[in-house]
């Protein structure tokens, strides 16, 4: 489900809780210490951000995205690209945000080190995370497509299943296998049920699971991808994005490129619904991209990233709305790309994903905003 828009943009457009970032080979100069490391954390804050008390830069190297808070807001599990960690394609990762200096330490390898993996996020008790991975099929990262008739597109490896493993890294569960694709796998914060895409319909659904992966619930039923969704505080409600072919002309272009195990995310709008599917609505219409969606910790807002006031596909912000779809916020003001914004669970930080400060680099990296109303 994720990492791949640098250079343009469009190919470090994430997959998020979402996917494939850009691939080892697509992106340069990613060293550990390739990024300035800023003295202080005001520079960081741009003008106009002004929901962001604070700034810390993460990560300083190398594509990491979808960073997810433990259930106690003490570590963050994310992916990762780097050559400098001997990574060709995405693995995941856990660190002790506030303890930890990843341009100094090796955080602790949660996945197998073997194909490509995506969408970790902690379970319940912080000791085991659930995450998607290839390596069953193969061990090789497999491959990345290339852009077809000049549009840019995801793959859906048929390959991802959904897996639990412990902080060590063992595998102590493996949460689906039917055929094809399962990824994009969050968890409430009630504790209760997991949410993740599947292809096992022939189109790319939600369903939700307990946690032991028992009482399998189909959520969507509309052609067209659903993914990337997570939890509302108290678990009653989905956040998600979508995309919705329309005409004959878009259906088909729908079909043909998902029979391929493909799909184009340049035209998506975020979805509401309860948890169980039922009064499912559209809560954007702003066109372009409009993804990976997360609630405000007071459950009545959503923060997602979106190039909607972009002319050439980016640059990607962040954006907040009310879940009646008035009182659109920009709350990032980068001329590059911002996105995978994540809430802690006290509601105190806001971890995101951002070019920012990374001397001209493709490279992505971790920030965590001290948060203010």
């Amino acid at each position: 489900m994720r990492t791949f828009f640098l250079i343009n943009l469009l190919a470090l457009f994430l997959f998020a809780c979402d996917s494939p970032q850009p691939s080892a080979s697509e992106t340069s100069d990613n060293s550990l210490d390739s990024t300035a490391k800023p003295a202080d954390t005001d520079s960081l804050i741009l003008e106009g951000e002004n929901h962001f008390a604070s700034l810390r830069q993460l990560t300083f190297g190398g594509d990491n995205a979808e960073a997810y808070w433990s259930f106690d807001d003490s570590k963050l599990v994310f992916q990762v690209t780097n050559p400098a960690w001997d990574l060709e394609c995405d693995q995941i990762y856990a660190f002790d945000w506030q303890n930890e200096q990843l341009d100094k330490d090796m955080p602790q390898l949660i996945s197998t080190g073997y194909g490509r993996t995506t969408c970790a996020y902690f379970l319940p008790g912080d000791s085991s995370i659930i995450y998607a991975s290839t390596h069953l099929a193969d061990s090789a990262c497999p491959p990345v497509p290339e852009r077809i008739a000049g549009k840019y597109v995801w793959p859906i490896y048929e390959s991802f299943d959904i897996f639990i493993a412990d902080m060590q890294g063992q595998i102590t569960q493996q949460f689906t296998d039917e055929p094809g694709y399962d990824a994009e796998a969050t968890v409430s914060p009630k504790g209760d049920r997991v949410v993740f895409t599947s292809m096992r319909t022939g189109d790319l659904e939600l369903f939700t699971a307990n946690i032991d992966g028992s009482e399998v619930k189909q959520i969507t039923d509309e052609l067209g991808y659903d993914g990337g969704a997570f939890f509302s505080p108290d678990g009653s409600k989905l956040i998600f994005r979508a995309s919705r072919p329309q005409s004959e002309e878009e259906i088909k272009e729908y079909k043909d490129l998902l029979a391929q195990g493909l799909v184009q995310p340049t035209e998506m709008e975020l979805f509401i619904c309860n948890a169980d599917g039922s009064d499912l609505r559209q809560l954007t219409d702003l066109g372009n991209a409009n993804w990976c969606p997360f609630f405000h910790p007071s459950g009545e807002k959503v923060i997602f990233a979106s190039n909607y006031e972009s002319q050439r596909g980016y640059p990607f912000n962040l954006y907040m709305i009310n879940v009646d779809g008035t009182g659109l916020e920009r709350i990032t003001r980068d001329g590059t790309f911002d996105a995978f914004p994540v809430f802690s669970n006290d509601g105190k930080h806001l971890v995101f994903s951002s070019n920012r400060n990374n001397g001209g680099t493709r490279e992505t990296n971790l920030f965590v905003a001290e948060w203010k109303e």
